[in-house]
């Protein structure tokens, strides 16, 4: 066995959890039952990963059995990656047949025509998931193990999540080998990116179910009350508003966990208003503006807004329609939600 397969295979066991190990070699396969059972996995993880190489010494592994036990991890870890969307459109209508064998030739053929040093691997799963994992080289190197690009392809769907590697350079390359293999015209990139993997198929998916604001909200009106009365009014109506904040988000997010997203971003192009004595703008022109959303739990953090006290209930729809404008690149051309003087709502 070349001893940089046995050094990429001892780090990938390496930072493997160690009460994961075994299970995660089990799911590899490359070692059979009784070689698992020599193994002493109560030992300290870097003797673990002399054993496990060792072993694979003596069953000839070569990189594309590492390569996929690399799969498997980051299947199992796959949060530890940064995902991003991106959409893939065709003229028409018409569906095609899928063909994996197929699709699989299409990508090596095109990534190998452009590139002479890269080696491609793939695993299917159960969710019609085909995960693609790509190593790069240059003309002159071999393919580097350890800065790899993960692409996660539905079948029968336009949809990839993309976790590419340092090379940036080569992100078109693998680009350009999908739309190929999967009979497309173009693929853009969404604005829609975050380490939920799930979370991010939820939404594209439309796995995740959101409520459309139905709730309209009304002014209290204002009653004398008796001096003697006051507390006990105060108390209620704290109640009835409090009782009305849950009701109203609960009909604009809905009672399930929302989907896991750290980052979203649209862009906003509406007319600017302003009074006419201003003269700040002669001119109808658009307003164009880019709005950028990050937190480690984006939807969560909307949704808990409004109970906290820091938003009024029902949140604004350019907050509240986050993940249905995700399928649309979050452009956002909404004149309802403007302040005087032409800025959006927060």
């Amino acid at each position: 066995m070349d001893e940089t397969v046995a050094e990429y295979i001892r780090r990938t066991v390496l930072k493997i959890p160690r009460d994961e190990i075994k299970t995660m070699l089990q799911k590899w396969g490359f070692l059979s039952e009784a070689q698992l059972q020599n193994i002493n996995f109560h030992q300290i993880k870097e003797n673990i990963s002399q054993e496990v190489v060792q072993l694979c010494e003596e069953n000839c592994a070569d990189i594309k059995q590492a390569a996929v036990l690399d799969i498997i991890y980051n299947h199992i870890h796959q949060n530890k990656r940064m995902w991003s969307v991106y959409q893939m459109n065709k003229k028409g209508e018409e569906t095609e047949i899928f063909d994996l064998t197929d699709f699989k030739k299409k990508i090596k053929r095109q990534l190998r025509t452009a590139l002479k040093n890269v080696t491609i691997n793939f695993r299917e799963y159960e969710d019609n998931a085909i995960w693609i994992r790509v190593a790069w080289g240059t003309p002159y190197t071999k393919p580097n193990q350890y800065k790899t690009s993960y692409a996660v392809y539905h079948s029968q769907t336009p949809y990839v999540f993309i976790s590419a590697s340092v090379f940036r350079s080569n992100l078109p390359l693998l680009c350009q080998a999908l739309v190929v293999a999967t009979s497309y015209q173009d693929i853009r990139e969404m604005e829609l990116r975050g380490h939920s993997l799930n979370s991010l198929k939820d939404i594209v998916f439309r796995r995740y179910s959101q409520n459309f604001q139905t709730h309209c909200p009304r002014p209290l009106q204002e009653r004398n009350v008796a001096p003697e009365n006051a507390d006990l009014r105060i108390i209620r109506e704290n109640k009835m508003e409090k009782e009305k904040i849950e009701r109203v988000n609960w009909e604009v997010f809905g009672h399930g966990p929302q989907p896991k997203l750290e980052f979203a971003q649209y862009k906003l192009e509406t007319i600017f208003r302003s009074d006419p004595k201003m003269h700040i703008l002669d001119k109808k022109e658009p307003f164009r503006c880019v709005v950028k959303f990050s937190s480690p739990d984006l939807l969560e953090s909307l949704k808990s807004l409004a109970p906290a006290g820091m938003a009024d209930a029902p949140l604004s729809p350019l907050l509240t329609c986050i993940t249905h404008k995700a399928r649309n690149y979050f452009k956002i051309r909404d004149k309802k939600d403007l302040l005087p003087g032409g800025f959006t709502s927060p």
